[in-house]
């Protein structure tokens, strides 16, 4: 019988556990050295304990939604460092805006908090690293590892065995060889012996411990037919799909019709993930709209008297993977523009597939300072709203420009486009390159994750405000 590996946020639950105690003792270590003995204040005493209650509730969000236990045993030192202040400062921000948004400022201690926010990071950092170290000690005393047979081909031999000794979280110790196709019993790879060939190899496991089997390099029906001889025998049986490499940095195991197989992408979401991502989607849509709403009154009376014609322009463009849809904007260029932009094209600032004029004569008066403090954009909270584009994303393209795109262009097309994102909040008007629209994109994409997603969010709110970058 074989134990199946945690999954999903139970498999750090020791890390959860680990920080919400060096939180909780942290917090009561900072009233005391503030206020000192609680106690003695049983009205002070239940304020500061109710904050307390407030603190797991924070951990546990801030945890579920960051997902910030993700690869914990992968990183290093600074990294990890990384990760600690990122965690305590969300909490400490947390902290703040209760106190400050149910008008208790005046009952806590600015200094509890404030220290509290210092001393957790330490403790947490260092606790984290020492129950690391402990992990790895563990793992590498452990005398009740599974024992595991490796069944190669001779030319995948040394590198299958050496990829098992530099895993550093091993469950297993692999005690044994088989080559099936060269006899070479009594030899060692990286150590371990080769203890079988083909022929022998259902005779040594008779005799000896033999717990699971990975089976790498051989022809499929070799592998089934070995396969269900052992499992006869109550081993268990891994298969080789593919190696991992660098190439192939996100992958999932999955079912494709009767097919096992192993999936990767430039980057994999977990259905939370996405749930919460169009949950953010529909929020800031309604709120946009209702902005949009705003700005319809106050300027589509301008535009009308400026440029005669139609307050709203509506263009197709190149959604995810290709896909086509209706992309709305406030009008703020003359009747005809699209016609124009033949005759402008030699004076276009971008190097590659995208347009940009600072001084485009198509624009009028109005559309200038809505254009600067991307007021035109309003009306895509719309294509947020109905799902043919998101919050944060890339932007898409217009058909004649993905009509020229180079294969490798389209790697920018693999999410579902945004109303801002990496380029928006990089300094766009600086940015002249396509190629580096294309770099920045693809980096968000490998990268994407939902606390990314915020942090390009509260960058576009200040970039709009100061209307820095505009188009």
């Amino acid at each position: 019988m074989y134990e199946k590996q945690k999954k999903s946020w139970v498999k750090h639950l020791d890390f959860l556990i680990l920080d919400l105690l060096c939180l909780e003792v942290t917090f009561y270590l900072s009233c005391l050295i503030r206020l000192g003995n609680l106690h003695n204040e049983p009205i002070m005493s239940e304020y500061y304990n109710r904050l307390a209650i407030l603190l797991l509730l924070l951990d546990g969000c801030i945890v579920f939604l960051m997902e910030a236990y993700t690869g914990i045993l992968r990183r290093n030192r600074i990294q990890e460092l990384k990760s600690v202040v990122v965690h305590c400062s969300l909490i400490f921000a947390g902290l703040t805006v209760y106190v400050w948004g149910t008008k208790q400022s005046e009952i806590y201690s600015r200094q509890v908090i404030l220290v509290f926010w210092m001393v957790s990071i330490i403790v947490e950092y260092f606790s984290r690293c020492l129950w690391k170290i402990y992990i790895r000690q563990r793992m590498i005393r452990k005398e009740r590892y599974s024992k595991l047979v490796v069944v190669t081909e001779d030319r995948y031999a040394e590198q299958c065995v050496s990829d098992f000794q530099h895993n550093r979280y091993k469950e297993f110790e692999v005690v044994g060889v088989v080559v099936v196709d060269a006899d070479r019993v009594g030899e060692e790879i990286c150590g371990v012996p080769i203890v079988a060939t083909a022929d022998g190899f259902l005779e040594y496991v008779r005799v000896n411990v033999v717990d699971e089997v990975f089976i790498n390099g051989n022809t499929r029906e070799s592998s089934e037919a070995l396969a269900n001889e052992l499992i006869e025998l109550g081993l268990t049986v891994h298969f080789n799909l593919v190696r991992e490499s660098q190439l192939m940095p996100n992958k999932l195991v999955e079912h494709c019709g009767k097919y096992l197989v192993l999936t990767t992408s430039m980057k994999i979401a977990t259905n939370r993930q996405m749930v919460i991502k169009r949950c953010m989607d529909i929020a800031g849509s309604l709120i946009g709209l209702l902005l949009m709403g705003i700005a319809f009154v106050v300027f589509a009376p301008m535009v009308k008297i400026q440029s005669p014609g139609p307050v709203f322009y509506a263009q197709t463009r190149i959604g995810k993977n290709g896909r086509r849809f209706k992309f709305y904007k406030f009008r703020t260029m003359v009747i005809g523009a699209d016609n124009m932009k033949k005759d402008l094209m030699a004076q276009n600032e971008m190097e590659g597939l995208m347009f940009k004029m600072e001084e485009d004569p198509r624009v009028f008066g109005v559309g200038k300072i809505m254009r600067k403090y991307s007021i035109d954009e309003l009306p895509q909270f719309w294509n947020v709203l109905k799902g043919d584009m998101s919050l944060v994303g890339t932007r898409p393209p217009t058909e004649d420009e993905f009509e020229q795109y180079e294969l490798h262009h389209k790697a920018r097309l693999g999410i579902r486009p945004g109303l801002t994102g990496m380029w928006q909040v990089s300094g766009r008007s600086d940015i002249k390159n396509f190629e580096e629209i294309v770099a920045l994109d693809t980096q968000y994409i490998s990268n994407w994750s939902l606390s990314m997603d915020l942090r390009i969010i509260l960058r576009t709110v200040a970039v709009v405000l100061t209307g820095k970058g505009s188009l």
